[in-house]
């Protein structure tokens, strides 16, 4: 395990951070140049929002330890809830969301393969890993562990309002398992399996990475 105050874990950190970064500005740059961006759809996917708040989570850390600056409790728990994120955006899409059918509005239009590796299965590997062995965290209760829920909460609860407002027509919706055209019951079954699946891993990654912590003394 890296020492905590070693510089080359901000370095990671930052390097971390701009893969992130670029992966999703080579995406809106390459469908700005097919003319298929659609910004508010774009940014509303959990996906998305997880990669850029990691990446802005990488960044302060990573210059925090540049400084040799303490982590917060508060850095520890935005480090908790990015790596719980990126991990789930990783099983979620690589077990329901790979071979998906593409929306009617892109048919012909092929995604940047590298970029959506990085988001979808490189960085929530080498997050989650950066979390179990590099230890610069402040002790956490496992009921923190709750805490996390509230960044999925909120996106959950902006997109459900978004959808059933009526702004757009048709409304949008990021992903089918929480479209309501399947079934609430449907809809209503998967949230509470991914907020289940978070608090799982929450409660999971806490005692890891300590157990890793203790060992590598």
């Amino acid at each position: 395990m890296l020492k905590k105050t070693s510089p080359l874990v901000g370095y990671l950190r930052i390097l971390m951070a701009l893969a992130l970064f670029g992966s999703v500005y080579w995406q809106v740059s390459d469908r700005l140049a097919h003319n298929l961006f659609r910004p508010t759809e774009y940014f509303s996917y959990f996906t998305i929002t997880s990669c850029l708040l990691s990446g802005f989570v990488l960044v302060t850390s990573g210059i925090g330890v540049l400084r040799n600056q303490p982590e917060t409790k508060l850095m520890t728990l935005s480090r908790l809830t990015m790596a719980v994120s990126m991990v789930i955006v990783g099983v979620i899409y690589n077990a329901l969301l790979a071979n998906a059918a593409p929306d009617e509005r892109d048919i012909g239009y092929a995604w940047p393969v590298l970029p959506n590796q990085v988001m979808h299965t490189y960085m929530p590997i080498v997050i989650f890993l950066e979390w179990l062995f590099i230890n610069t965290t402040v002790g956490l209760k496992l009921k923190s562990a709750f805490w996390v829920l509230i960044y999925p909460l909120s996106w959950l609860g902006f997109t459900i309002i978004r959808g059933f407002s009526g702004i757009e027509n048709p409304p949008f919706w990021p992903y089918w398992f929480i479209d309501p055209q399947y079934g609430i019951g449907t809809m209503i079954t998967w949230i509470l399996a991914i907020s289940a699946f978070f608090i799982v891993l929450s409660l999971g990654l806490l005692p890891a990475q300590r157990a890793i912590a203790k060992v590598s003394k």
